[in-house]
């Protein structure tokens, strides 16, 4: 069943690219062929996003996409392990550029061109607050909206929508990485800032005391105050002593 699923996106995957980088229609000759191939070049996204002799998106995109379905595992390097999201990344730019990126999600944020949302193209990295920090989750765009990751335990290597409420409200920004790229700082200055979801943990509330049983002594508090609040509770503890 994973040798069919991952035959059929390797299908997909090569059906994406080749349909945008072919021309829409053939040229004729002489200066209508050069202007017709000045034009296709400039509209396809494999040929922008590449370094000089490097046609990187297709290969990228295939390797990703013949990883659909592995498992996800925690800290896992290898599809025959399990990935986790950044292992996943890793190791497709490994085989597709033998680009050697960061182990986790929040270094690869810090490497390569930084890119608008409006920007996008496949091949690029796009970055989530999943964990309550920033750039703690990590995918490849693949055009339309669409990106490519491992999700988390118990879940496989999959295809989800950038325009889901879930990944938009959590959405950080995203990297353009390639051989001509990877060694280049990039600039987080522009990057959405998500604040944390986790709520503050209430204050411990005092120890409330029972007849005939001593009450734990609350946590005191430091400085001037709280030395004259504890020789207020000794007084207090004097007296009552006197009743009994």
């Amino acid at each position: 069943m994973k040798l069919q699923l991952r035959l059929s996106a390797l299908a997909l995957a090569g059906f994406m690219v080749f349909a945008q980088a072919a021309p829409d229609k053939a040229p004729t000759e002489g200066k209508a062929a050069a202007d017709s191939s000045a034009t296709d070049k400039s509209d396809d996204p494999i040929s922008k996003y590449a370094a000089p002799q490097e046609d990187a998106v297709g290969d990228l995109l295939l390797q990703a996409m013949s990883l659909l379905g592995v498992a996800y595992r925690f800290g896992g390097n290898t599809p025959d392990d399990g990935l986790d999201c950044s292992g996943f990344i890793r190791y497709v730019f490994q085989k597709s550029l033998r680009v050697n990126l960061p182990r986790t999600a929040a270094e690869m944020a810090r490497v390569g061109k930084s890119v608008g949302r409006g920007e996008l193209m496949p091949g690029d990295l796009v970055f989530f607050n999943t964990l309550g920090r920033n750039y703690s989750h990590v995918g490849i765009y693949m055009g339309n909206n669409k990106f490519i990751h491992a999700p988390r335990t118990g879940k496989n290597i999959e295809v989800s929508n950038l325009s889901q409420s879930y990944w938009t409200a959590r959405y950080n920004g995203a990297r353009r990485v390639n051989r001509s790229t990877a060694l280049q700082a990039a600039d987080t200055s522009d990057d959405v800032s998500v604040k944390s979801a986790a709520k503050p943990s209430p204050a411990p509330e005092a120890a409330k005391c029972r007849k005939g049983r001593k009450c734990k002594v609350a946590a005191e508090p430091k400085g001037k105050k709280g030395a004259k609040a504890q020789k207020a509770a000794k007084s207090v503890g004097k007296k009552k002593k006197g009743r009994h």
